[in-house]
């Protein structure tokens, strides 16, 4: 399995001209999913953290081309993944919208990690999933049956984080407060440094 480091998730996010603010919604997506395998780990629930970092690091990868192109950047940031030679990566970022299968095991995968910890960052905020429902509800519900389809995805979501959350030591409520602190600024000043400079 190819896995691309921390670093080459931010050349290549560099490389594909990500708009900022899509960048701090990766960056925060990142640390939640980065937490949770965490938590998991610690109760003897083994997850690939390198995959699950890259995978919400680049999660949206192909978004900033698909607001002009009108593609499904899930579909197209896994396509772009797979002709890197990241198929693993590419799979959860395809899966980040919705997952393939739901609850296919006893233990959360990684991709439901990521694919959580997307739902729980509304731009670069960490919000509650009833915060970041109402948002898409507002933004993207325009039919009525879009709007059922995004109600059903919600009602598996609520299942999804209480599966999440079952041995956690803290509930959804709390997860910032057992985040460590990061200044998303410098982070953000990280993956952004020009292309020109790194040549």
């Amino acid at each position: 399995m190819r896995i691309p480091s921390r670093e080459n998730c931010y050349r290549l996010i560099r490389e594909m001209r990500m708009m900022e603010h899509i960048v701090r919604h990766s960056l925060q997506v990142c640390r939640v999913a980065e937490l949770l395998v965490q938590q998991l780990g610690e109760k003897g629930r083994t997850l690939n953290r390198d995959l699950v970092q890259a995978a919400a690091l680049l999660h949206d990868i192909t978004k900033t081309r698909s607001l002009k192109t009108g593609e499904k950047h899930s579909e197209s940031g896994c396509d772009l993944l797979v002709d890197r030679g990241y198929a693993e990566v590419g799979d959860i970022v395809r899966q980040h919208v919705k997952l393939d299968t739901y609850f296919a095991s006893d233990t959360p995968s990684e991709a439901e990690i990521v694919n959580y910890a997307d739902k729980r960052v509304l731009h670069d905020r960490i919000v509650s999933l009833d915060e970041r429902m109402a948002y898409i509800l507002e933004r993207y519900g325009a039919t009525p049956e879009y709007r059922a389809r995004l109600r059903w995805l919600w009602d598996i979501s609520n299942l999804q984080e209480k599966r999440i959350f079952a041995e956690m030591p803290f509930p959804p409520a709390d997860i910032v407060r057992h985040m460590e602190k990061v200044d998303l600024a410098v982070e953000l000043q990280k993956v952004l440094v020009p292309i020109e400079t790194l040549v």
